[in-house]
């Protein structure tokens, strides 16, 4: 039997992988989660039938979103991981000494019971290393309660529909600027440009950050797997320039090996296409 995952990215657009097995498939509380082993992409696992992660390229969303706050930020202690139940932010943090305490906090634990059984290269060991604290509530109410107690927020959301669309709101960016320190940095996977669906809920989410940090900047990656390929990443912060503010000789002294992110690539993601400019200057502050 010719067994295929297809996922529409608009009514006319979808993409299909070919499955060879199709590994767990349940209900939780909030959402269908499905893991599946391919030929071409490995493991990876749909929530509510979206993508959310393949064994093949996954590396690329997970290094772009830690290391790029990481290179920029000289001094993070304390880290709040929202979302992020397959383990691969938590694996890529874990990897610097300099940090002494994460919280990760994810609604739902059967996604991380799922991903630890079938999805052993993103969640693995890491997520019991002693810095780590996994709490399973809903990430808008856990923040609010927060001031002044991280150097680092990152908002590994699903898509800004169903149990991750508080993510996505003024309240929630305005509690994030609150929870962090006074030099702290922000960043969130910011949805695909390409697509007028997408790139409407890419404006929206710019527009709530740039009115609650003074400093809001996008940046860019290809993940051959998400709805056009290309995927865009908001940095926000209190102080730090994601540019002006990168160290490279820093970052570059942890050795860390990494198969996408390079200082290099660092500062060539930050220049965006033209469409991209286009799509939000009308909402992004001249700073």
């Amino acid at each position: 039997m010719d067994l295929w995952f297809s996922e529409h990215h608009t009514k006319n657009v979808k993409l299909s992988i070919r499955v060879d097995h199709q590994l767990y498939s349940g209900q939780s509380e909030f959402q269908r989660i499905d893991v599946f082993d391919s030929p071409e992409f490995g493991r990876f696992l749909t929530l509510d039938g979206y993508m959310m992660l393949t064994e093949k390229d996954e590396f690329i969303y997970h290094e772009m979103i830690v290391h790029v706050p990481m290179a920029v930020h000289p001094h993070v202690r304390d880290v709040l991981v929202i979302g992020a139940g397959d383990g691969g932010v938590i694996r890529e943090l874990t990897r610097y000494p300099d940090i002494t305490h994460i919280d990760m906090v994810e609604i739902d634990p059967e996604v991380v019971a799922v991903c630890r059984e079938y999805l052993p290269k993103t969640a693995g060991p890491w997520l019991d290393d002693p810095r780590v604290s996994i709490h399973y509530e809903d990430g808008l109410k856990f923040v609010r309660s927060c001031e002044n107690a991280y150097d680092l927020i990152i908002v590994d959301s699903t898509d800004p529909f169903g149990p991750g669309e508080g993510l996505f709101t003024r309240e929630f960016y305005g509690n994030c600027y609150k929870a962090l320190r006074q030099n702290g940095i922000m960043v969130n996977q910011h949805e695909s440009p390409f697509y007028p669906d997408d790139a409407t809920a890419c404006q929206r989410a710019h527009k709530r950050i740039v009115e609650s940090f003074p400093i809001s900047r996008v940046y860019q990656a290809h993940i051959p797997t998400y709805p056009s390929g290309h995927w865009l990443f908001g940095f926000a912060s209190k102080q730090y320039h994601p540019l002006k503010d990168l160290d490279e000789v820093r970052w570059n002294h942890y050795g860390l090996a990494c198969k996408y992110y390079t200082t290099t690539l660092h500062k060539g993601a930050f220049y965006i296409p033209a469409y991209v400019e286009e799509l939000l200057k009308d909402v992004e502050s001249e700073r």
